[in-house]
């Protein structure tokens, strides 16, 4: 009898959840960790029979759609955060670090890789350039942001201006890269995923701070045991490996 029992335990902890009790967990994110989400979602619903919905956009975006209390079960938000903290949207015990992701140059598919080795390679390699495309900070865009200054650091911002070329998010940076538009791109290494552009690498620590991501409960969740399950997963060693694929660093 008590083998009989312990398999019925063993069995009902491996199987996923059923059907009546699974849920559709919402989620709101920047997009520098959409390729990490959507490369996950499978594996997660597989696991647990729960569902994910998500919403992805701009990192200030996204922060303001959380503190306008949007109803989503998870939202992943960059710091600094603490207007997410104040309004109360969020559940503060819940705050799940989940990654870091640098800001990396781009080339053309098959073009010759720049030295940026250095924050002065980096200033020369961005003074050669006849263009260089980045997410339009203007609509929320962290990288962009990140950018821009670190072409303040660099005492380059000036010099830069005629050869900047906004895009529409890290996708529209990495796609004026693929069509020869720009000879240069940036965006996080998250998201130089186009098949026409080759990643050159992160830039120097010196002059771009890596980006954090950090995941929260909302107090509006309403599936807040489901929303707590895809945290854990996305803080996981399986989540982990996806990260490193993607250029990120896991945890803080």
């Amino acid at each position: 009898m008590k083998y009989l029992l312990s398999s019925a335990v063993i069995v009902l902890t491996l199987c996923p959840v059923s059907s009546a009790t699974a849920d559709e967990v919402t989620l709101v994110a920047p997009g520098g960790i959409r390729a990490a989400i959507e490369k996950m979602i499978p594996d997660f619903e597989k696991k647990t029979g729960h569902k994910v919905k998500p919403t992805f956009g701009s990192g200030g975006g996204t922060k303001q759609q959380v503190v306008r209390g949007e109803p989503f079960d998870v939202p992943i938000v960059q710091p600094p955060y603490p207007e997410v903290l104040a309004s109360g949207n969020v559940v503060a015990s819940s705050e799940t670090p989940l990654a870091t992701v640098a800001v990396g140059i781009a080339v053309r598919k098959g073009a010759r890789k720049p030295d940026i080795s250095t924050p002065e390679a980096v200033k020369r390699t961005l003074l050669a350039a006849k263009g260089v495309a980045y997410p339009d900070p203007a609509g929320g865009a962290a990288a962009g942001v990140s950018f821009e200054k670190t072409l303040e650091k660099l005492g380059i911002a000036g010099q830069m201006k005629p050869k900047l070329k906004l895009a529409q998010g890290g996708a529209g940076a990495m796609a004026a890269v693929a069509k020869g538009e720009v000879d240069i791109g940036l965006t996080f290494l998250s998201e130089i995923t186009d098949p026409g552009v080759d990643a050159v690498g992160p830039l120097p620590r010196e002059i771009s701070t890596p980006t954090g991501l950090v995941g929260f409960v909302s107090t509006h969740a309403k599936a807040p045991e489901a929303a707590k399950a895809l945290l854990k997963y996305l803080s996981s060693s399986d989540a982990a490996k996806v990260y490193k694929a993607l250029g990120m660093q896991p945890g803080r």
